[in-house]
Order: C-alpha cells, then sequence, then structure tokens
C-alpha cells in the first residue's frame, strides 16, 4: 500500500498541470500517508531492522527508559529522517535568501554586463561551462539557484529560458558528481571512506565532461538564433551603486563558496556553514543601507529577501523526501537493491540501472541502500568480484557518476532539477519532452566513457 501510494503521488506530481494541483500539495500528502500507513501497516519492526531496533532498545533501557514499543520505534526513524531533512530544507532556505538578496542589490549584473552575446548556442556554452566547474566548487543545488538568477537576466522567453534551465540541470549533475563536495551522493562516499579525493576526480572528471559536452555538442548543429534579453528601466540601472553590486556579489558568491570549507573544517552540517554566511550578509546589507530612509533600505533587507523564496518548492522537497524515507523504512529500497544484484551482477550494469532509478526515487537513500549492501571489500583482495568493492573501487566511482547524472533525465530526479522546478514552474510533461533526451544521451555518453577508461586502465 505504501508503494502504491507513493505512486499515485508521484502521478499527481507529473501531471500537475493537467489535475490543476499544485505538486507540493501532493507531495505533502503522499509523504505524510506513506508513514502513517507504515505506522499503522506494521505491528513489529520490519525484518531488516531488527537488529538496529535490538540496539536501540538496549540502548534505551540502558539510560532509564522502562520500556521501548514500536511506536517509540517508529518516531525515532521518523526524527531520524526529519534531522537529514531538515539539514537539506535550511541549507535550501538559507541559499535561495542569499541569492534573492543578491538579486534585489542587481548584484547579478556583474556577471550579465561581461556577457555581451545573445547567441543561443555561445550562450548555452558560457552557462553550462560555467555551471559545471561552479557546481564542484559549492555543490549542485546551490549553483542552480544562482545560475538560474543569472538566466533571468540573460533570457527574456520563458521557453527558451526552461530550455537552458534544463541544460543548466545536466551541467550542474554532472559537475557534482566527480566532486566530493559537488553532490550529496558523492559526498556520502567520501565521508563513509568508499572514495577518497584524488582517485575519485581523476577518475570521474572526463566521464562527467564527456556527460555534459556530448549533448551541447549535438545541440550546437541544432539550435539556431538568439536570445532576448529582458527590459532593463533606469530605476533598476540606478537603484543600486557599482560599489555596493560589487561587494554584495563578493560577498555573496564568497559565503556560498565558503560553504564547503566550513564543512571540511569543523565536520558540521553544510546548512550552518550556509546559516553563518547568511548571517555576515546579512550584517554587511544592513551596514552598507544604514544611512538610507527605512522606505528605501527595506528594499534590500533580509526580510524582504525572505518574502520572494519560493517556500512551495521548500515544502514540496519536504513531501518528497518523506515519502521516500518511508519506502526505505518499509524495506522497498533494500528489496530493490538485492534484486539488482541477483538479476545483473554486473557492476557497470547494477551502476546504470541505479542512475536510471535515480532519475525517479531520490538517489541519496539509493545510494544509502547500495552502500549498505555493498560492504568495502578489504584492499589486496584476490577474488575479482570483491575487489570490485575496495575503497576507490570501480563499483564506487562509478556509482557516484550514475547517482549523480542520472536524475537529470527527469526534473523530480535531482535536488537541483527540483528546485528549478520550483524556481521556473517548469512543467514535468515539458521537460520530459524537450530535456531528458540531452540527458540520457548525456549519460549515456559518459557513462560509456568510464567503462573504456576502465578497460584502458587494466581495472577490469
Amino acid at each position: 500500500m505504501i508503494l502504491v501510494v507513493f505512486v499515485i503521488g508521484y502521478c499527481a506530481i507529473v501531471f500537475e498541470h493537467s489535475i490543476k494541483i499544485d505538486k507540493a500539495a501532493s507531495a505533502l500528502i503522499t509523504g505524510v500517508a506513506c508513514w502513517v500507513l507504515l505506522v499503522l501497516g506494521f505491528h513489529a519492526v520490519p525484518a531488516h531492522m531488527t537488529d538496529y531496533f535490538s540496539a536501540l532498545s538496549s540502548f534505551e533501557s540502558q539510560t532509564g527508559a522502562t520500556s521501548f514499543t514500536l511506536h517509540d520505534y517508529f518516531d525515532h526513524r521518523l526524527l531520524h529522517h526529519l534531522q537529514e531533512i531538515a539539514s537539506i530544507l535550511f541549507f535550501l532556505i538559507g541559499a535561495m535568501t542569499i541569492v534573492e538578496l543578491m538579486d534585489s542589490h542587481h548584484a547579478f549584473k556583474v556577471i550579465t554586463d561581461r556577457i555581451a552575446t545573445t547567441n543561443k548556442v555561445k550562450l548555452m556554452w558560457i552557462l553550462a561551462i560555467l555551471t559545471f566547474f561552479l557546481s564542484a566548487a559549492l555543490d549542485n543545488l546551490t549553483t542552480c539557484i544562482v545560475m538560474i538568477s543569472l538566466c533571468r537576466k540573460l533570457i527574456s522567453d520563458q521557453k527558451t529560458r526552461w530550455f537552458f534551465a534544463g541544460l543548466i540541470i545536466i551541467a550542474a549533475n554532472a559537475g557534482g558528481a566527480w566532486s566530493p563536495i559537488g553532490d550529496v551522493t558523492t559526498t556520502m562516499l567520501w565521508i563513509g571512506g568508499q572514495a577518497t579525493t584524488v582517485p575519485l576526480i581523476f577518475e570521474l572528471f572526463m566521464c562527467s565532461m564527456v556527460c555534459m559536452v556530448v549533448p551541447l555538442i549535438i545541440l550546437s548543429f541544432i539550435m539556431k538564433g538568439y536570445v532576448d534579453r529582458p527590459h532593463e528601466n533606469e530605476e533598476e540601472n540606478t537603484s543600486t551603486t557599482p560599489r555596493e553590486r560589487a561587494l554584495v556579489f563578493m560577498m555573496g558568491v564568497g559565503g556560498l563558496l565558503f560553504v564547503p570549507i566550513f564543512k571540511t573544517v569543523t565536520h558540521l552540517p553544510p546548512f550552518m556553514g550556509m546559516m553563518l554566511s547568511l548571517g555576515i550578509l546579512w550584517v554587511a546589507t544592513e551596514i552598507i543601507h544604514s544611512r538610507k530612509i527605512y522606505e528605501e533600505k527595506s528594499n534590500y533587507s533580509v526580510l524582504n529577501a525572505l518574502r520572494k523564496i519560493d517556500m512551495p518548492s521548500v515544502l514540496f522537497f519536504l513531501g518528497i523526501l518523506l515519502a521516500v524515507a518511508a519506502l526505505g523504512e518499509a524495506g522497498q529500497l533494500l528489496t530493490l537493491a538485492t534484486v539488482l544484484e541477483e538479476n545483473l551482477h554486473n557492476i557497470y550494469a547494477i551502476n546504470i540501472a541505479i542512475g536510471a532509478l535515480s532519475a525517479i526515487i531520490d538517489n541519496v537513500p539509493l545510494v544509502a541502500a547500495s552502500m549498505n549492501m555493498y560492504p568495502i571489500a578489504a584492499a589486496g583482495t584476490t577474488d575479482p568480484w570483491l575487489s570490485q568493492f575496495v575503497q576507490d573501487g570501480p563499483f564506487w566511482h562509478f556509482l557516484a557518476y550514475t547517482a549523480g547524472t542520472g536524475g537529470s533525465m527527469l526534473i523530480i530526479g535531482s535536488a537541483a532539477g527540483v528546485a528549478v522546478m520550483g524556481l521556473e514552474k517548469i512543467d514535468f510533461m515539458w521537460y520530459l519532452k524537450k530535456v531528458s533526451i540531452w540527458a540520457l544521451i548525456g549519460y549515456l555518453a559518459g557513462a560509456g566513457f568510464y567503462i573504456l577508461e576502465m578497460t584502458l586502465m587494466h581495472r577490469v
């Protein structure tokens, strides 16, 4: 029943415009309904979680709790997932607020004034390459938020901007896959010890580049014409000084770049670094506009930026991640990982399938299930199968690529896609018809390049 509810909710999200119900509402109902069915439908701990329940129950009894019931267990698991979900949501809120604050100061003119071309092909390459490398330094979610704001300053036509937004999703996910801090799934493998920094970058950079470049090369022969830039009135050009724009731009981008550094140094969740960056930028903008009258400086305040962020997208995230967490708790994702192993028994086929599934199901629980299904093998093992699961083995690196880039094939297949969908109100079916094919071509091209690369390196 949980699976049935998930599929129905997923269809409601897909056909949002046909049924005229906002996807955030469908996602929230689906997420809560899945957990209600989980709590009411299970009269014992799911089989795959019995050891965890025993350990938790034992710990609770040692701390003085009189008993640890099944309902206590589900409460504990819900709060566990909510901790992870809340980290993503606060990170998203912080990033969106910083970008909105930069936008209100017209800080993106620092870049848009330097991009003179209106040729679609040239602009496509500029935005894609900028996104690819920026997502490796920041992460794909933050990069997409920044780049969509940039696109709004460069492209006026909505459908043209949607198509460029789709290419930005492909480039951001490809750029995030080869960096330990660029995508949440790659970060999971990095923190878990399955992959280390230098080998990961060395093996995945080129295949990630191929994933982005191949669709762009094909589109370079298909795409024609020029883009129309949005009209800027005189008030927008004079409302902030060039010095204020440059300062807010540097502090905003610097604050976003600071987040992965903060995480590496402190080992605290990324949202803490994002909140620190937001707080510093908040203080700076208050000081910058301290001498202006209230009516004038209120347009540049964080409070005004908070009113503009897309809260329905945040609630959509909450609902869909709750639903996927319920599938994980019910054992559906573990069953899926087991089926893949039993039927494919080939690391490349397994990972390509996981990447394809990540377009439908969030890639985080899929990677988490894979990490649990396939423990890290001991270095120097002589078993040909197990040798592919050693630290920095081909299974883990290819998993980082497929899980990171496979989500581009559907707009709700990655956190970056979901954010763009909310920001630009892109229709699911429009993306499926216009962008998914290019994401699929890039995904398969990068996967093929990696397999060829491993073959030439005599790793298979």
